[in-house]
């Protein structure tokens, strides 16, 4: 007695299927990275030193109670980077996951009323950030009396 097999796709059907959502979502992921609210400044962000135009860290911008904060993710040049410079509890701490931004609130196309951190001289400026260049760059502006600088943060 020979037996018939009959062909069966399902395995070869559901390999296709599976594929398929994982191709979609991940198209879905990168549509929302790439169409991401180019209006807020929330996300990654690649510093980039005023003085030496050097790409320093990756800084994590996020909003908790309609106010933007910002940590330091990554960074570039020395990664295990502690605050020397720094006094009190954050004395020798490391940089990396430190807040450096915070209680920034939206005016129009402006956030301010906070303050930035830098670790490096360990000092803490008034600030002021906005977005420029359709929401890929941010311009971070931390004013000392009537002195300020201004960096240009790049969207990651």
């Amino acid at each position: 007695m020979q037996r018939t097999i009959a062909p069966t796709f399902t395995r070869p059907v559901k390999f296709v299927f599976a594929a398929l959502l994982a191709t979609l979502m991940f198209a879905a992921t990168s549509a929302y990275a790439f169409f991401a609210d180019r209006d807020s400044p929330v996300g990654y962000w690649k510093t980039i030193d005023d003085e030496t135009g050097e790409a320093k860290s990756i800084v994590k911008i996020y909003e908790v109670d309609g106010k933007i904060y910002g940590r330091v993710d990554q960074l570039l040049l020395d990664p295990d980077a502690r605050c020397t410079a720094c006094e009190g509890d954050d004395k020798d701490k490391p940089i990396k996951g430190m807040v450096v931004l915070w209680g920034m609130e939206k005016d129009d196309d402006v956030w301010s009323g906070g303050k930035i951190f830098d670790p490096e001289k360990n000092k803490t400026y008034r600030c002021k950030i906005w977005l420029e260049g359709e929401g890929a760059n941010l311009k971070v502006r931390g004013y000392l009396g009537p002195f300020f600088r201004t960096q240009t943060w790049h969207r990651q």
